[in-house]
């Protein structure tokens, strides 16, 4: 049980979820004001083409309409702001966590669903049960941030692991010796894309080393110094990748993985740069001088003077 508690509920700095926070809930605007702005549409739309997914028919989520979906947006980028700053990060958090669950599977009634938000969604409703954090609370440790924290890594490692077992499910080991990469770059064309899918033996084998690498991803939970670098930048360099060629980003998914780098360290590197430590001296208030003390150099009074030629 004691291992288990230090796998599960590790002590971490609080100021890793500050961190974490003003990281998340910012992305959170930036997603449904940009990445995820299907569900202002689909209030718009007929209902006959809703398919509610499971969680909303669990939750009991209404349909979208007109006006639900434009008041949901508010509350949403609302509760993120508020959250961001980290006042009220239990009530803010959750207020947003729910909003957002409500917002993307709201988008995902109607279509595929994209995998890539399960780490953000459940990152969301985590992070607020770590309760109070500064960034300045880099020596003071929580079991209940650490317990946030690894539930935000393992959901970032659980899109990886589930999607192998998707592959596996639908298109068997045979889907890395099939098509699937030369179908989307012929689909979706874009810098090098072409030349690498008019390789068939190039398109297995990067399809080989992505199959591998998703159903070993949740070593990325044991690693640890150079070894998860490595592994955080292998994954950085394969959705780079996959943007350059295809235009298609995780970045709900690369957010979340910021969880496993020591983020509290960040302020104490940042306090010891050269430009911080100028700064800090400008806006320093200057000290008024003190009159000199006896024997520190200062002139002799005429009294001394005379004791002198005495």
């Amino acid at each position: 049980m004691n291992a288990v508690e230090r796998f599960l509920v590790p002590a971490v700095p609080l100021a890793r979820v500050a961190w974490l926070r003003h990281v998340i809930y910012p992305f959170v605007l930036l997603d449904v004001l940009w990445i995820v702005t299907d569900p202002i549409p689909h209030g718009d739309v007929p209902p006959s083409l809703y398919r509610g997914l499971a969680v909303r028919d669990v939750l009991h989520l209404p349909a979208p309409s007109h006006t639900y979906v434009r008041v949901l947006l508010g509350v949403i980028v609302l509760s993120a702001l508020v959250a961001a700053t980290g006042r009220l990060p239990r009530l803010a958090g959750w207020v947003c966590a729910v909003g957002m669950l409500d917002w993307v599977s709201n988008a995902f009634a109607y279509s595929k669903v994209d995998h890539d938000h399960f780490a953000l969604v459940l990152a969301l409703f985590v992070l607020p049960t770590a309760g109070r954090a500064r960034v300045a609370d880099v020596d003071v440790r929580s079991q209940a941030a650490g317990w946030a924290v690894r539930m935000v890594q393992v959901g970032a490692v659980c899109i990886y692991w589930l999607s192998a077992s998707a592959k596996m499910r639908f298109g068997g080991w045979g889907w890395a010796n099939g098509a699937t990469l030369i179908w989307a770059l012929t689909r979706r064309p874009n810098g090098i894309g072409p030349w690498v899918g008019s390789h068939p033996a190039l398109t297995h084998a990067l399809q080989w080393v992505v199959l591998v690498a998703e159903f070993c991803s949740p070593v990325l939970l044991w690693l640890r110094s150079r070894a998860l670098y490595a592994g955080l930048a292998f994954w950085a360099g394969f959705h780079l990748s996959t943007y350059l060629m295809l235009k298609i980003h995780f970045l709900p998914l690369v957010v979340c993985l910021l969880s496993f780098l020591p983020l509290e360290r960040i302020g104490p590197w940042w306090a010891t740069r050269p430009w911080a430590g100028r700064r800090r001296m400008r806006h320093e208030p200057k000290r008024p001088a003190t009159p000199p003390r006896a024997g520190s150099g200062r002139p002799p009074a005429a009294s001394e003077e005379l004791s002198s030629a005495r």
